[in-house]
């Protein structure tokens, strides 16, 4: 009983925080590629500029009570703001699922790649939305994912996951740097930013060899298969860039929770 007791507790408060530190993503995602301070000004409007009362800024409940408007001026609010709170927390909660054994019984318990997984799902959830508003990674992310991906490296620091973690974050990076070196001789532009560059190569770091090739044909797949949708909807530019860390964090994420799954399966088919 007080195991279920804890579990559930554990379960609420992971996903109550997640929707909290979505929220302070939202003012991230906003201002940072803005070079706007995080702190100041205070959370506000952004058509009448009156500032929000603590109690119309509870992630998710405030939205729903507003009905997605404004209390003062009552123009609507992006959908966008509860999404990545919604979102965040999901993740986060996958995150539990996937990493302790609070819901599944016989899990692993690895409180340290748990932490670390909120983090890097956090980190991805800025890298997609940034990059789908301005084309831009900020540099700070990159950083965070590379810290994150040696503090895994560190926690199992077995010969066989270092050489993985370290073939992901060299060969996946030198992979996409030799792509758009080819596409550059040939289009005389880039064809991948370096931020995609250095995004590829903290996630092989993460995940690991296998795991970023998972990620990799997914990202390629969705890809590819969103621009066949853009080019039937509308005329296709074929100088037109697009944000593609928008299908490689996705595809990172999806890494994270079923690669290995995948990953094993694939191998076994295989015999190997």
């Amino acid at each position: 009983m007080v195991e279920q007791v804890i579990a559930v507790t554990t379960i609420v408060l992971t996903i109550l925080l997640g929707l909290c530190v979505g929220s302070f993503l939202n003012v991230v995602i906003y201002r940072l590629p803005n070079d706007m301070s995080l702190v100041r000004p205070a959370s506000h409007c952004p058509k009448c500029g009156n500032p929000i009362k603590w109690y119309d800024n509870i992630p998710l409940v405030s939205y729903i009570v507003l009905r997605g408007k404004c209390r003062h001026c009552k123009e609507p609010i992006s959908f966008r703001y509860p999404m990545v709170e919604l979102l965040n927390a999901i993740l986060w909660f996958l995150c539990l699922l996937c990493f302790t054994n609070f819901i599944i019984a016989g899990n692993e318990m690895n409180w340290l790649r748990f932490i670390v997984s909120c983090i890097v799902c956090s980190t991805l959830l800025c890298v997609f939305f940034c990059d789908l508003d301005n084309m831009e990674i900020p540099e700070v992310f990159m950083l965070i994912l590379l810290l994150c991906g040696i503090v895994l490296l560190l926690d199992h620091p077995s010969q066989e996951n270092i050489m993985l973690k370290v073939f992901g974050f060299l060969g996946a990076g030198l992979l996409f740097y030799l792509v758009n070196l080819v596409f550059k001789l040939i289009r005389k532009r880039d064809g991948i930013g370096f931020g995609d560059i250095e995004l590829i190569a903290c996630a092989g770091l993460i995940l690991g060899g296998y795991n970023t090739i998972f990620a990799l044909v997914v990202s390629c797949v969705c890809g590819g298969i969103a621009l066949v949708v853009l080019t039937i909807v509308r005329k296709h530019d074929k100088d037109e860039e697009y944000p593609f860390a928008v299908i490689l964090t996705s595809g990172i994420a999806l890494a994270m929770f079923v690669g290995p799954y995948v990953v094993n399966w694939y191998l076994g088919l295989m015999g190997a």
